[in-house]
């Protein structure tokens, strides 16, 4: 008989195997505890000081006339932003994953420089750049456009800071689908429009979305950028955060943890989709498609 060549399958002792368990216990245990401490308490904490006076005091909170425009200035600003930065970072990640050019370091430190300057500093650079007394404040003073203090300013000062967003969840997708379908294309005879939709877009959907997401909610709850170059009127350049800060300074807790329980219930949904769309990514990769 002949000797047999496969490997004897070696056995993995109890007691080692028990010790295994017992690491991934306490893992799970300590960021189960982690997670409460810094998330879950802190989140049913807003809702419980949001509802402490009662129903009618909530619903008052968030239809009053300040937090409704609170609210709208939001929506307003994410609608906005959004779509410009997706924009972009389809153009971007394009560029950088499809093209070869001089400067491509350049642009890739550029889309990581909103992470490495603080909002704040953000904010000021704007108010240097476009307030009365700016670089562009006279001549945007002698035509009439107002930024700084206004709508305009608030929308700037957000593209900056999710200008990455969309643009670094691509990057990956794209340099991972690579260039042979595009290819095959345009040999079989598809202008570069055709390319796009119906080859690159099917591929990089689920994590344009997830970029989408991710751009959408930094949007909605952005501070810092914001309160230097919104000026913080109330009721016309006040978003839902600065409002939020506004209240709770006055001494209305039960108004602010209602505003902020919106925000909340904003950022679970958020976290909703994303989950949908990791579970779809996933399961579309399971299925090698």
């Amino acid at each position: 008989m002949e000797p047999s060549l496969e490997k004897p399958i070696e056995r993995v002792p109890i007691q080692k195997r028990k010790n295994t368990k017992g690491v991934k216990i306490t893992l799970i245990s300590i960021a189960i505890l982690y997670l409460s401490l810094l998330l879950f308490v802190p989140l049913i904490a807003i809702f419980v000081k949001a509802f402490e006076k009662g129903v009618d005091v909530y619903l008052a909170a968030i239809t009053e006339s300040d937090a409704q425009s609170a609210i709208q200035l939001t929506l307003l600003v994410a609608i906005i932003v959004v779509p410009l930065n997706t924009i972009f970072g389809i153009a971007a990640a394009w560029a950088v994953t499809k093209f070869r050019f001089r400067g491509k370091q350049v642009l890739l430190s550029l889309l990581e420089l909103p992470f490495a300057v603080s909002p704040v500093i953000a904010g000021l650079v704007f108010v240097l750049l476009f307030s009365p007394r700016g670089v562009l404040g006279p001549w945007l003073v002698d035509h009439g456009i107002k930024i700084i203090f206004s709508v305009p300013g608030i929308v700037i000062a957000t593209i900056f800071v999710t200008l990455p967003f969309v643009a670094r969840e691509l990057i990956p997708v794209m340099q991972a689908q690579g260039s042979s379908e595009e290819e095959a294309a345009v040999s079989l005879g598809a202008n570069g429009w055709q390319m796009f939709w119906r080859v690159t877009l099917p591929n990089i959907k689920w994590g344009l979305l997830y970029g989408m997401i991710l751009c959408n909610a930094r949007a909605i709850g952005e501070f810092g950028a914001v309160s230097v170059v919104s000026g913080r009127i109330r009721g016309e350049t006040n978003t839902m955060p600065l409002h939020v800060e506004i209240l709770y300074n006055e001494y209305q807790f039960s108004a602010s943890f209602a505003v902020a329980s919106l925000m909340s219930i904003m950022a679970i949904m958020t976290l909703i989709i994303k989950s949908i769309i990791e579970w779809k990514t996933v399961k579309r990769e399971g299925r090698g498609v």
